[in-house]
């Protein structure tokens, strides 16, 4: 089957199914009203380090402007490392990315052939099935449930089939604020084994956890270690997201093939970023800002829950996933109380539907992020309840 533009241009099957982003039109309109954004995940908190932008002025007047390694800086692998729960050799086990999101398309491409199978969670991360799909992979879904956002067992085993080549995750959760325990991990690892399947698992908000939890990586757990991808990111943990700075952690091995995959795709990423985030904050300093985080989701949870929305507690990340039907009693979708509540307060949140690979589920769902300064909660607090 061929698809073509209105021109008559030719474009590919696997391009005619994306969808534009659900928030376009409604960033327009919250743009226009001056309303304050609770939807995407850019930082509001932390605030970039002056010292860090400094230091990437230097390494520009330095000469750091041409190609980097395709690798990545040395520096910033070596600081990679040491930002992991587990030891990771910088040589032969990091490559740096632009972004998370070349790490995911990367990971995706250096395993999955066109036809091979995926399996996702739902309510995830919309832009999983979008990539999996682009690469030619066919979904699996399974469905967490509400309210603390497990899937059933069964219907997880039921997923994998000969012709799974890889599982997604994402821990801490976007949307839910959900974290993966060992023994739900540890119940996928008997999967992947058994099927010879490969764990991608996107940790970009592992420096994010709350109530004297820690972050469990897939590389913690016999089973998925071996075979697992991880998918990193700088750009929450130490507010650049603007400066594209993603990595990959993998066995040397796989690491050799993700290395091949990443040349051809863009080569690298911004040569004095690189140098300036080697640089960057230490492990300290990020504990200190999860424990600011932790004090902010704690805020969020309270205006949000004293608006009449009903969650569970976000155990890590930076979003809330709430559930709107006490305020709506079902007469609203999450589309239409979004555009309600940017109508009537100014604020901005995230319709929850595009998370569920049924979009019907969600209908009673949005998206709340809470990686802001407390005077921007304090003023959403304001608009919201009047207080």
């Amino acid at each position: 089957m061929t698809h073509s533009t209105p021109l008559g241009a030719h474009i590919s099957a696997r391009a005619a199914k994306l969808s534009g982003n659900t928030l376009t039109d409604l960033f327009v309109l919250a743009r226009a009203r001056g309303a304050i954004d609770m939807a995407v995940g850019t930082p509001g908190y932390p605030e970039i380090s002056g010292d860090l932008v400094e230091e990437a002025a230097d390494a520009m007047r330095a000469g750091h402007n041409q190609y980097e390694l395709p690798a990545g800086h040395a520096l910033l692998r070596q600081r990679i490392t040491e930002m992991l729960t587990t030891p990771s050799d910088p040589d032969t086990e990091i490559t740096v990315t632009a972004g998370a999101t070349e790490a995911l398309f990367v990971a995706l491409l250096a395993t999955l052939d066109p036809g091979d199978e995926v399996v996702l969670l739902t309510p995830g991360y919309e832009q999983f099935t979008a990539a999996a799909e682009l690469v030619g992979a066919a979904p699996r879904f399974v469905p967490l449930y509400a309210p603390d956002w497990r899937y059933d067992p069964a219907e997880l085993a039921a997923a994998f089939t000969p012709r799974t080549r890889a599982v997604v995750l994402n821990t801490p959760s976007n949307p839910t604020g959900k974290i993966l325990g060992r023994d739900e991990l540890t119940e996928i690892a008997a999967l992947c084994e058994r099927w010879n399947v490969t764990v991608i698992s996107d940790e970009v908000y592992g420096n994010f956890v709350f109530d004297g939890r820690r972050h469990l990586s897939v590389t913690e757990i016999p089973g998925l270690a071996e075979r697992s991808i991880v998918v990193g990111s700088l750009s929450k943990s130490h507010a650049v997201s603007g400066w594209r700075l993603g990595f990959l952690r993998a066995a040397r091995d796989r690491t050799e093939v993700l290395r091949r995959v990443h040349e051809l795709t863009t080569n690298g990423t911004a040569a004095p970023l690189q140098v300036a985030a080697g640089r960057a904050a230490e492990a300290g300093e990020l504990r200190a800002v999860n424990r600011e985080m932790e004090r902010r989701r704690d805020l969020a949870q309270e205006i949000f829950s004293r608006a009449g929305m009903k969650f569970a507690p976000a155990e890590g990340g930076c979003f809330l996933f709430a559930d709107i039907s006490p305020l709506t009693g079902g007469r609203q979708d999450c589309t239409e109380f979004v555009r309600d509540l940017l109508d009537r307060a100014g604020v901005l949140l995230v319709p929850g539907a595009p998370f569920f690979a049924d979009p019907e589920r969600g209908r009673n769902y949005v998206r709340i992020a809470f990686n802001r300064s407390t005077e921007t909660l304090r003023e959403v607090e304001r608009r919201i309840l009047g207080d």
